[in-house]
């Protein structure tokens, strides 16, 4: 499978990333073992997980998907075959307060490399900005790891216009280890998060971008049109807010277009995103072997000029 470069990092990636916000959440331990071995198996190496992943879960602590994932590379030895980025700065308690200062982010480093059973991370991100932490702090503790080989690279995530562009500049005014890779919430429902400011940043500055929530919490599938298929699932509290007419003429147009190709609306959606100005690899997730096909239709189907301008009107206003 051909790979693509992740901005100016240097780090090459599957054109799709696997999102392990899944493992030890919707997945047990053995069920996350099996579709990474699948993922693994289609040629997709590059996994994306958090410190804080499954602390949404009753009685799962956070951290779980990072040591799902450390035990599988541990076990199946896969470690210098996979790009592995996760992430630091969320708060550990459901709507606490982020953590961006030096102390803070030294300790969930450490904790993410023993969760992972790793001596280095591909690529960190700072989750959240918390908006009050000097930018400089958070670059100067990742200056460190950088210098002990146990971070290659780092990224931004969720951050204002503002702040990643302070960040940026104050890096280049110090010499330090600075953001090389964005992280936003993008996607044909959520658009306004990425297109504008924060997509002229990440083009001046060459910028990887690799989107979460790619299908918009499983909206983009087009299995969820009415508010009754969303009862008894986990995905309700963040996708059923996209029923409305603009999610409806979106669902249309994705229906038209993989109707078209032979493929499902997930890969259309997906196809979409890694065809956008600035992307360089989505981010979805999958609980079921069937779902890991979005993945290979989307990377294999070319897209139009005329199915992409279908989508992208349909997807226009908010």
């Amino acid at each position: 499978m051909e790979k693509v470069e992740l901005g100016k990092s240097g780090l090459k990636s599957a054109p799709i990333i696997f999102g392990g916000n899944v493992f030890g959440w919707t997945l047990n331990e053995k069920e996350s073992f099996k579709i990474l071995d699948e993922l693994f198996e289609l040629g997709f190496n590059t996994i994306d997980t958090a410190d804080v992943y499954s602390r949404w879960a009753n009685g799962v602590p956070h951290g779980t998907s990072e040591r799902i994932i450390g035990k599988w590379m541990k076990e199946r030895k896969l470690r210098d075959k996979i790009t592995l980025i996760t992430k630091g700065g969320s708060s550990l308690q459901p709507g606490g307060p982020k953590n961006n200062t030096r102390d803070y982010l030294t300790g969930a480093v450490k904790d993410s490399l023993l969760r992972l059973q790793t001596d280095y991370i591909d690529l960190y991100f700072t989750h959240f900005d918390d908006g009050e932490t000097p930018v400089e702090e958070a670059l100067e503790a990742y200056q460190k790891f950088r210098e002990n080989r146990e971070i290659k690279h780092i990224g931004a995530s969720n951050f204002s216009s503002e702040r990643l562009q302070k960040a940026l500049d104050i890096a280049n005014e110090k010499k330090i280890l600075a953001y090389e890779v964005f992280q936003p919430e993008y996607n044909l429902m959520v658009r306004y998060k990425f297109e504008g400011e924060i997509e002229e940043i990440c083009t001046k500055n060459n910028l990887g971008v690799t989107p979460y929530f790619s299908l918009a919490s499983g909206f983009l599938t087009g299995k969820y049109r009415k508010k009754e298929d969303f009862e008894g699932k986990e995905r309700k509290m963040f996708a059923d807010k996209f029923l409305n007419n603009r999610g409806e003429k979106i669902l249309k147009s994705l229906d038209k277009i993989s109707e078209k190709h032979g493929i499902s609306q997930a890969g259309v959606a997906l196809a979409w995103l890694m065809n956008r100005p600035g992307v360089s690899a989505p981010i979805a997730s999958a609980t079921k072997s069937s779902h890991l096909k979005s993945f290979t239709e989307a990377v294999k189907v070319s897209l139009s000029n005329e199915d992409m301008e279908v989508l992208n009107k349909a997807g226009e206003t908010e």
